[in-house]
């Protein structure tokens, strides 16, 4: 009988046992972390099936370890999704949905992932974007062992791009001003190319720091490590080095097939306007030209080409400091992104392509290299999967923990644990539940006086043209039945004032 064989006919605490004595017994110390979390990132990844992606660092981590092809943010917007993954909790389970909203107000002795590595021996270093730091949110302090190494998240080079004073996004993202006081400030501009080096802005800062942090751990540091690196490209504006964006022909990138809004959805349930609105020189009205769409489009692949690169330096890092067989590697997009279907852009909806993420992890003698697995998986499952990985007991937390421990599927691909993945947003006063299984969506819009449905079929329908939920009463009734196994979301925590 074969070791997955076996592993397949035993208990799931059992299984878990042995995954974490199988890692534990290659060394005499415990393996390290390297979580690597990416803003805005969406599957434009080429080993994801983006034939156009020029991303040969996220693929060689790819054909190193486990692909997650289904996997799913829980909520699609930056500080909540963050919450989500650093909680192990899904905003319906702790009423963190908006920008403002300080987890440590409703959960003060709440265990963060890194708190409870730091718990069980661990030290635990983070730079970049890992907590959403702006909006009225900030760092938490108590999740690390030396204080945060923070850098810029909007970011011009030209001076032209920002007439060299406080933009809207600048102010949003330093916390100098609130969204209500926003109103009177300059747009940055929405992109720029300078012929610079790497290092002129921040994911390019972030992998060398990283670098130089893990040497300085190697050399001084006893304990193991639990370092997270936060890359903010492809997050809006779309500042990249000139070489970057000389890399694609923008006449080859991929147009939007679908531009409307789908038939039968509520109106409300179709992102429009929002954060794009804030960029130069971004019209107030969508769709947009197609000359700006296929700007922004190839600004977003350009985006992710350079935080490719800065990756690879962090990948080159570990190894140059022997470190690649002693250490578990997460890679994370906190959600997805709209680049104009639905005539849409960026995140906050329940679409597709504001949902679906890309999830990689290489795990030292359990993943398979070059593996791939369409279980659904969300956000959520990263918590609880890296603390069985590293052999670590379930925290005692207040917070919930809502996470399932993917570990059975890294060491079988072909195995499910959950049939469907969970997220929500909610707005204009309504919340919206959604259910994504192999085949279908369904997302429940409700407030006090009614519910509407959006019912997807993704198999006969991939863009999302039409709403079939009041015509497959079939499928509605399953995805209904499944959604009704999830409790009820909890109320939207009140924002700090």
């Amino acid at each position: 009988m074969s070791m997955i064989s076996f592993l397949n006919r035993i208990r799931p605490a059992s299984l878990i046992f042995l995954v974490s004595c199988s890692l534990l017994s290659s060394a005499e110390k415990k393996l390290n972390v390297l979580l690597i979390l990416v803003d805005d990132l969406k599957p434009t990844i080429r080993s994801f099936g983006d034939a156009v992606a020029i991303t040969p660092n996220l693929d060689r981590l790819a054909a190193s370890g486990l692909r997650f092809e289904m996997a799913y943010c829980n909520q699609s917007v930056c500080m909540a999704s963050r919450y989500n993954l650093l909680l192990g909790s899904r905003s319906t389970s702790t009423g963190f949905y908006n920008f403002g909203t300080q987890f440590r107000e409703v959960y003060p002795d709440a265990v963060t992932l890194p708190q409870h590595f730091m718990n069980n021996g661990y030290v635990a270093h983070s730079m970049g974007k890992i907590f959403h730091i702006g909006h009225g949110n900030t760092n938490d302090d108590a999740s690390w062992s030396v204080p945060h190494h923070a850098d810029k998240v909007i970011e011009y080079v030209l001076p032209e791009s920002n007439h060299r004073e406080l933009t809207r996004e600048e102010a949003l993202f330093s916390n100098q001003r609130s969204r209500d006081e926003n109103g009177p400030l300059p747009r940055g501009a929405a992109w720029e190319a300078p012929d610079v080096l790497d290092y002129a802005y921040a994911d390019g800062r972030i992998a060398e720091t990283a670098v130089d942090r893990m040497r300085w751990l190697k050399d001084n540091e006893e304990k193991p490590f639990f370092l997270a690196v936060g890359f903010v490209r492809p997050h809006l504006p779309f500042s990249a080095p000139k070489k970057y964006w000389d890399m694609y022909d923008r006449n080859k990138l991929p147009m939007p097939e679908y531009v409307d809004a789908p038939k039968g959805a509520p109106e409300y349930a179709v992102k429009r306007r929002g954060e794009i609105m804030a960029f130069k020189p971004i019209p107030t009205t969508e769709p947009f030209p197609d000359d700006l769409t296929q700007q922004l489009i190839h600004g977003y692949y350009s985006s992710v080409s350079y935080m490719d690169a800065q990756l690879g330096k962090v990948l080159d890092g570990l190894e140059q400091q022997g470190l690649a067989d002693d250490t578990i590697v997460v890679l994370w997009g906190d959600h997805g992104w709209h680049l104009g279907d639905h005539g849409s852009w960026t995140k906050h909806s329940n679409y597709e392509q504001a949902n679906r993420i890309p999830i990689i992890i290489v795990a030292p003698g359990v993943t398979k290299p070059g593996s791939v697995t369409h279980q659904l998986a969300e956000t959520v499952d990263i918590y609880p999967t890296l603390a069985a990985l590293a052999g670590l007991a379930p925290p005692k937390t207040s917070q919930p923990i809502d996470g399932l421990d993917l570990t059975p599927v890294m060491l079988d691909e072909q195995k499910r644990i959950r049939d469907y993945a969970y997220h929500a947003y909610s707005k204009q006063g309504r919340m919206g539940r959604a259910i994504r299984d192999s085949r279908y969506r369904l997302v429940e819009w409700s407030n006090d006086e009614e519910v509407e449905y959006e019912l997807y079929d993704y198999q006969e329908d991939p863009l999302e043209t039409v709403n079939i939920a009041s015509s497959d009463q079939k499928a509605l009734a399953r995805m209904q039945a499944l959604l009704a196994t999830e409790p009820a979301a909890k109320p939207r925590v009140q924002r700090r004032r």
